[in-house]
């Protein structure tokens, strides 16, 4: 059996910049030890799958190195930008289901925008040695999906060094860093994401983390649309729109393969 493999930069305005995620098209699913599997051989923090369904809406699943996941915003990214740059050119958007309900990619000039649900940040107890772990003491941590670390600074969050292994205890998906800034006047906010225990140690840029970081910047920097930048090494901008209880986020991908899978 012969797969498509796409392989897509995401939040990237060039090559070698974003989150790089896998793209496989597929005419109908493989057991999930076969789509796991695919997944860990590529060894990128996510592989998207999907297949196609009546009224040209797509069923879309995420994969780390480790084992499926609940939402995924690059390699959402990525998938549309495949469909609708190389597979469905003429199509104004692509609509997706997923474990996260309905998803939509527009065209938003040269970036593609997405439609996710906010997950609004509540008050934890986090573990007690998550300020060791991080190697600082948070301002203050809440959570959602993941664990948000709130820092003082850009500067704290870019020159973070964290404990992985440590990290890899943690009891959600992972943890956000994140920061306000006004180090760079087009930015008004940064952060870094890590989820080792999904086989992703440092993520370059992680869209459904917005989903969280959005709504927290939008309500204490007292707007809507704002401008996010992960400092991973790969780096990348999330611009993010708060709308209720959804979010918008959008960014530019870029093909880096294009390629063959035999299983």
């Amino acid at each position: 059996m012969q797969i498509r493999l796409y392989q897509v930069d995401a939040f990237a305005d060039r090559l070698f910049q974003g989150n790089p995620a896998a793209v496989c098209p597929l005419e109908t699913w493989l057991e999930d030890d076969v789509l796991r599997s695919i997944a860990a051989e590529n060894n990128l923090s996510e592989t998207a799958f999907f297949v196609p369904e009546e009224g040209g809406r797509y069923q879309l699943r995420w994969f780390t190195p480790v084992d499926e996941v609940d939402l995924c915003g690059h390699a959402t990214l990525a998938t549309a930008h495949v469909l609708l740059r190389y597979m469905e050119p003429s199509k104004p958007a692509a609509r997706f289901r997923t474990r996260s309900g309905e998803l939509e990619v527009r065209r938003d000039g040269e970036r593609l925008e997405m439609d996710f649900p906010s997950l609004p940040l509540g008050p934890c107890e986090p573990p007690a040695w998550l300020g060791e772990a991080l190697g600082v003491e948070p301002a203050e941590v809440l959570a959602s999906s993941d664990y948000v670390a709130i820092l003082d600074s850009a500067a704290a969050v870019r020159d973070l060094e964290p404990d992985l292994v440590a990290l890899a205890g943690l009891d959600r998906r992972g943890i956000a860093v994140t920061a306000a800034t006004s180090e760079d006047p087009a930015v008004d906010f940064v952060s870094r994401f890590f989820a080792p225990a999904l086989g992703v140690p440092e993520d370059p840029v992680t869209g459904s983390a917005h989903c969280e970081l959005a709504p927290l910047w939008a309500e204490r920097l007292g707007r809507t649309s704002l401008t996010a930048r992960q400092l991973s090494k790969r780096g990348g901008t999330v611009r993010c729109e708060v709308r209720g209880d959804r979010v918008r986020l959008s960014g530019r991908a870029v093909l880096y393969l294009e390629g063959v899978i035999r299983v």
